[in-house]
This record gives C-alpha cells, structure tokens and sequence, in this order.
C-alpha cells in the first residue's frame, strides 16, 4: 500500500517512505563514479584529472533542474496540501516547460563555450583537449540530465517515489553497463564514458516524462496550461537555495582544484575526484532523504499541521545525524580500500587519495543536519532562509577555509576545509532554525 503524504510518520514509515528516494540518488552518484573508475583505470590519470576539472561546470548547468524541481514540488506540495489538485497539476506543467526550454539554451551555451571554460579552469596542455570533449558531449544532452533532477522531485510529491526509484536505477544500470563496453571493450576512451552517461541521464529523464505525459494513478499529470511568469519565479526563488548549493560546491570544487594544482599538481587533482566520488555517495543518501521529506513537510505546512511539522523536524534531525556518525566511521575505515580501487597503481597518488578521504570524512557528522535545514525551509517556502544556510555554507565558509587553512596546514588544510565550514553553517543553521520556530510552530 502507497503511503500517502497526509498520513501520520512513524520513524518505520519515514524510513519506507524515503528508502526509494534514497536509492534513487546513490544511483544518480554512480554516474560519475563509474566514469571515474573507468576513465581512470582505462585512460589514465590524466584524462581522470580532466574529467575532475570539468565536472564542477557541467554539474552547475544540470542543477537548474533540481532548482526546478526542489523550488517547484515544495510549491505543488502546498498546493496538494491546500486541496487545490487541478492548479498543482498546472504549476507541475509549467515546471516541466520551464526545463525544457532552459536546458536547450543551456547546452547551446555549454557547448559553444566549452573550450574558454576549460582554459579558465586551469586545464592544462595534456588535459585541455579531454576537458573539451568530455564536456561538450555530457552538456549537449543536458536537458535531459536536467528533466532526472527535476522528476526526482516530483515522484515524491506524485506519491509515486518507487518509479523513481526504479527510473533512476534503469539509468544507472545503462550507465555502468555502458562505460564498460564502450571504455574497456570498444576503447572510446573519455568520449566513450561521456556517451555512456549522456544515454543513462536519456534513460532517467525521457521516461518519466513519457509517464507523466499518460493517464497514471499517481496524483500529478502533464495538463495543457498557460504559463504564469509569476509562478515560475516564485518556485524559482524557493528552490534558489537548491541551485546556490550546487552552483556554491561547484565554484568551491574549482577552487579546490586551484589550490590543489597549487601545492600538489596533478596527483591533487586526482585525489580530489576521489574523495568526490565518496562524497557523492554519502550526499546522496542525504539528499534523497530531504527529496523525500520535502513534499511531506509541505504537504502538512499547506495543510496547517503544526503537530506534524514537529514531527518531521525532530526525527529527521536523529535520523541524519546518527547517520552522519555512520558515514564517519565507514569513510574512515573505507579510506585505503577506496584509494585502492580508484589509484592503487600510483603509490604516491595512493598514498595522498588515502590521506585526504580520511581527513574528509569527518565533514560527514554535521553535514546532514545543514543538508536537511536548508531543505526543510525550502519545503516550507522559505527561500530567503534557505538559501542563507546554503550561500554561507558552501561559498563563504568553504571559500574562506579552502583559501586560509592551507597556510597553517598545507595541503592537510584543504581537506580539513569543508569540516571547518560545516561546523560554522551547524550554527547558522541552529540559529534560523530556533529564530523561525514561533512562525512556522515547529518546535
């Protein structure tokens, strides 16, 4: 049985509610960390260096489709919320439209611009030409990686988050079955890993729109509307934050990558894509728990149920913590075996990848409980407050650390830098978060 979003959450349903959209982004992480493994091992590392480099850009053009979506099914989840289905059903079209065309004018931009982008990200003489090609060929596509991030959102709110689920994990099969016989088979090298991933985001993207654009049982469908401006930049603004945080971690990774070229070279560079590709999976996990409470929480603030506000807020705070706790200790543990798989064939390389995962993992403690204060106030429409958390949290703080730390540090000080401004956003968000709680009666 489906559970609904006006129901009562137990930890035991938050769990089963969630688990699908939790899985949905581990498989979206795999994306890049099969391409990661494969260009790697197959290609080498300096075509891996320069799929590093270029990835921070292409995930900023794919991200309008989360901001999209996570601004846009906080809105239609009030909707729902508010009893008004056939309007949720016109705003839902209207984000679906607002997609479209900005992911057709975002791949025009990314491809035309692709070469200037990679000179001004620093990509050397050896990576420049693998930059160029890899991210021409991911951005020319990037509207159906922005259409993934966007139904990621909207199978929640849709009640539905199982075929999202299963969408999702299509798209990652494809992926992984992809790359391997177009990289270690057919020897397409970095072309070969761009086109296996640009074929999975189709996968993950096309479907459901096919699903939504039919008669289905899920409470949203694809309804002819006219287009309300004011709509579009109201969901615009709530999901704002969303957009900011991945914008803010891009521009953040391209600082990382400076510094790193800086005080270790190529390998720094390497290391880095690694220690993403770990973080990528413990994110996710986070991320698809707040895409799967979002709507929940909406649902209920539309609704006016404080009771269940309350709810939501205190055991989502225990939950993404003592999973933070959990990460901790298996990234620590995980630091050699990871190094390993990834660039166990350079000693020294090994040897800096092994050092940094273990020094990184311990952002992961406070990590979720800013990733959920940020999503919660989106989910109550509150863009303003959550794109503060996320502004502070990923451009000020890690900017302000990535560029101070290393000189008492050295090269240890960039890995310590994301825990650093992890702890300080901690505050921040603690602040809005008892600052807010008369208006919204969550506590």
């Amino acid at each position: 049985m489906n559970i609904q979003l006006s129901e009562h959450f137990t930890y035991k349903k938050l769990f089963r509610f969630c688990l699908p959209t939790i899985a949905m982004m581990l498989c979206t992480s795999l994306y890049s960390i099969v391409d990661g493994y494969f260009v790697s091992n197959y290609v080498g590392k300096t075509a891996f260096a320069a799929v590093n480099l270029i990835m921070p850009v292409l995930m900023i053009f794919g991200c309008f489709g989360f901001m999209i979506g996570t601004g846009g099914s906080a809105l239609v989840g009030k909707t729902l919320g508010e009893g008004k289905r056939e309007t949720a059903n016109r705003y839902f079209t209207m984000m679906i439209y607002l997609t479209l065309i900005l992911g057709v004018v975002l791949s025009v931009i990314g491809v035309v611009f692709m070469r200037p982008i990679a000179y001004m990200l620093g990509a050397t003489e050896a990576m420049m030409e693998d930059c160029v090609l890899y991210g021409r060929i991911m951005n020319g596509l990037n509207t159906a990686f922005m259409l993934q991030f966007l139904f990621q959102s909207f199978f929640v709110t849709a009640e539905k988050p199982q075929l999202g689920f299963l969408a999702t994990v299509a798209a990652g099969v494809t992926n992984v079955i992809l790359d391997a016989l177009f990289i270690a088979v057919f020897h397409w090298g970095i072309a070969g890993a761009a086109w296996a991933s640009v074929i999975g985001q189709c996968i993950g993207g096309v479907l459901p729109l096919i699903y939504f654009l039919c008669p289905n049982s899920s409470l949203l469908r694809v309804q002819k509307t006219a287009v309300d401006l004011s709509v579009l930049l109201k969901a615009c603004f709530n999901g704002a934050s969303e957009l900011m945080t991945n914008i803010s971690t891009s521009l953040v990774g391209i600082l990382y990558n400076f510094q790193l070229i800086r005080y270790a070279g190529e390998n720094g560079v390497a290391a880095y894509g690694v220690v993403m590709y770990t973080q990528f999976v413990f994110a996710a996990a986070f991320l698809g728990y707040t895409i799967g409470t979002g709507p929940i929480v909406s649902y209920h603030y539309g609704a006016g149920n404080h009771g269940e506000l309350k709810n939501m807020l205190k055991k989502s705070m225990m939950i993404v913590f003592g999973a933070g706790v959990v990460m901790l200790i298996a990234a620590y543990v995980l630091a050699a075996p990871l190094a390993d798989i990834f660039v166990g064939y350079d000693k020294e390389l090994f040897e800096i990848t092994r050092n940094a995962l273990s020094i990184y993992a311990c952002s992961f403690v406070v990590y979720g409980v800013n990733v959920f204060a940020s999503s919660f106030f989106t989910a109550l429409n509150n863009g303003g407050v959550s794109a503060a958390i996320s502004f502070l949290r990923t451009l000020v703080f890690q900017t302000t650390a990535v560029l101070g730390l290393p000189f008492l540090l050295g090269l240890d000080g960039i890995w310590w830098a994301v825990t650093a401004a992890e702890i300080l956003a901690l505050m921040v968000s603690a602040a809005f978060i008892i600052a807010k709680r008369k208006q919204y009666h969550y506590l």
